[in-house]
């Protein structure tokens, strides 16, 4: 993969680092390559000294080629393998992936493979020749392949292995599916031989009358390019600024703009030109900042009434990946009363996020530094980096985003404690108008009825996180919440960003009776009486919308390897806990004119 030259501006909020190719892929001219891919399952890791790559035919009877695309099955990509085939919904291992395809150069173009995701290790091979690899399953990658493409037909393959590795982010443990393959789409993008790379575009961090962001282009004529011209027609607004020697261009001019709000998603559509290159996208804005205990949405207090999504597809049980299937849950989401939902435990795909940007719901966006990590391994850091920059990068524009979060439900430990002083840091560093969070679920017991919060890793945040599964795992009862008080080491917004119990949809008994339907919705109903008491409570996002698959989850007639905590069924079912919380949640809104806490 090729990078962008690293380039310092101290005055702006944004990162200077070097960013992937390609920025909004969705508006530029491509190839889709989606469909119907050949598929080899690779269970002894023996692809690559075959050299399945190759894609080899015999050249004569006696030639001895053990392998074969051509007859092998197919795998439809978007998609996971786990839930394509009965006998690979528990696989873990290397799939190999191959498709033919036709291409006609044309002049003055670059082109470019791009993958929206493949989980975990992908390494791609075009017309026999290495691309690279990329490591992480839920970010996008691209390579260029303008010297590599044949002007006529080509073969591309990936071998996608998802095995959960010791130094991976995430590691080997998780509480979620581990869906194999190529979950996301892929296309060739053709752009001009210099382009638009990347940009960014928001409000000032701040100022609310103000634009600031940049422009980088990639190409032979950084240095001698014409000016970036950022334009809104609605607005009647253009401005143009100089790129510099690094084909970086840094602007900041006045704009009076609609605030984007849940109540009010307010897009505009904007062009961003240079050098006979142009990408044109659908940006809001909004400002999101603390104060004291509150958050502040456009300078206002806001609650937010949210909840936890996997990227599940709802119906069918596997990696959610269509535009169908992110409004479908948004849709939940929104008929529940949420304004806002935290996307655990991981990014989602990129659609999820303009859908949302479009709906009006705000989004906690989630980098995979889950449970136990070797955080004394500098490469676990290094991981955790990459998928962090890549997450921000692709989705920085998106009004709908308010926090990064860079954990989940890590171990206290000297080691933990400075990494995730560095990721918190780097995320600043990478987007200062955002805010930064983590959750945590290191809370201890002081007596039966006070509970307290101090892991250290609150001092880097500007919002604390807390799980907590009070009357489902441990001794207490649900009702015992009505008598438990929490406290917390640092003075900011809290989210609870975790709490429930398990039910299955239609099972029926007394409210003592585990994952029925009365004790999930009863469990709501004490906890929603202690954290209306939480000091410092600006949200929440109880665990969780839908039912998901889970291997940890194995209880026969019951679970059947899912999670059983949604509020909905995995086929859309809503358990009588959500109606719990949507009567909580309607009552909030009705609130909202309230004055701030003090």
């Amino acid at each position: 993969m090729r990078f962008a030259l690293l380039f310092l501006f101290a005055a702006s909020c944004f990162a200077q680092n070097p960013s992937p190719l390609i920025a909004n892929p969705g508006s530029r001219m491509g190839i889709s390559l989606d469909g119907a891919w050949n598929s080899i399952v690779d269970p002894y890791d023996s692809g690559v000294s075959s050299r399945y790559f190759e894609n080899a035919k015999p050249k004569s009877k006696s030639d001895l080629i053990e392998y074969d695309f051509d007859r092998s099955p197919n795998l439809q990509v978007p998609g996971d393998w786990n839930s394509q085939r009965d006998s690979l919904l528990f696989y873990e291992g290397p799939v190999w992936y191959q498709r033919n395809f036709s291409y006609r150069k044309r002049p003055h173009t670059r082109t470019f493979l791009y993958f929206g995701a493949a989980n975990y290790l992908a390494r791609v091979w075009l017309n026999g020749v290495k691309l690279g690899e990329h490591a992480g399953g839920f970010t996008p990658f691209d390579f260029e392949v303008t010297g590599k493409i044949n002007d006529g037909e080509n073969s591309v393959v990936v071998a996608v292995d998802n095995s959960r590795r010791a130094d991976g982010v995430p590691g080997i443990h998780t509480d979620w599916w581990n869906y194999g393959g190529l979950t996301r789409g892929v296309k060739l993008i053709e752009v001009p031989e210099t382009f638009i790379e990347s940009y960014a575009v928001q409000l000032a961090k701040g100022r609310g009358d103000e634009i600031e962001g940049w422009v980088q282009i990639n190409g032979t004529r950084m240095g001698n390019a014409d000016a970036a011209t950022i334009d809104i027609p609605e607005a009647h607004l253009k401005h143009s600024v100089q790129f510099g020697a690094s084909g970086r261009a840094v602007f900041r001019f006045p704009f009076a703009a609609e605030r984007w709000s849940p109540e009010n998603p307010k897009l505009y559509r904007v062009t961003i030109s240079g050098e006979n290159d142009r990408v044109t996208d659908e940006i809001g804005f909004r400002t999101i900042e603390t104060r004291g205990t509150d958050i502040l949405l456009n300078g206002k207090p806001i609650f937010l009434r949210g909840v936890s999504v996997h990227e599940e597809a709802p119906y069918r049980g596997a990696r959610a990946f269509s535009e169908d299937d992110d409004r479908t849950l948004l849709t939940w989401a929104k008929d529940l009363g949420c304004n806002f939902v935290r996307l655990a435990h991981y990014p989602h795909n990129e659609d999820m996020i303009r859908v949302a940007d479009r709906m009006g719901i705000m989004v906690w966006e989630e980098v995979p530094v889950y449970w136990e990590l070797d955080f004394q391994n500098p490469a676990i850091l290094e991981n955790a980096k990459a998928q962090l920059h890549d997450a921000v990068m692709r989705d920085q524009d998106r009004a709908a985003i308010i926090i990064w979060s860079i954990a989940n439900e890590t171990p206290i430990h000297p080691a933990r404690n400075a990494v995730l002083k560095s990721l918190s840091e780097y995320a600043r560093s990478l987007d200062g108008t955002r805010l930064i969070s983590a959750a945590s679920d290191k809370w201890r017991e002081v007596d039966p009825t006070n509970m307290a919060l101090n892991d250290p890793l609150g001092e880097y945040l500007d919002v604390i996180g807390l799980n907590e599964y009070i009357g489902w795992y441990g001794q207490h009862k649900p009702e015992d919440a009505d008598q438990i008080r929490w406290q917390f080491a640092y003075s900011k917004p809290v989210i609870v960003t975790e709490f429930g119990g398990g039910a299955q949809y239609g099972l029926h008994g007394d409210s003592a009776t585990r994952f029925t339907e009365e004790y999930q919705a009863n469990l709501y109903e004490h906890q929603l009486t202690m954290l209306s008491r939480m000091p410092q409570l600006a949200g929440m996002t109880p665990w969780i919308l839908m039912d998901f698959r889970s291997p940890r989850r194995a209880l026969a007639g019951i679970q059947d390897y899912y999670n059983r905590k949604g509020l909905v069924s995995d086929r859309g079912q809503r358990k009588q806990a959500f109606y719990v919380l949507q009567r909580f949640y309607m009552e909030k809104a009705q609130a909202a004119g309230a004055p701030p806490r003090k």
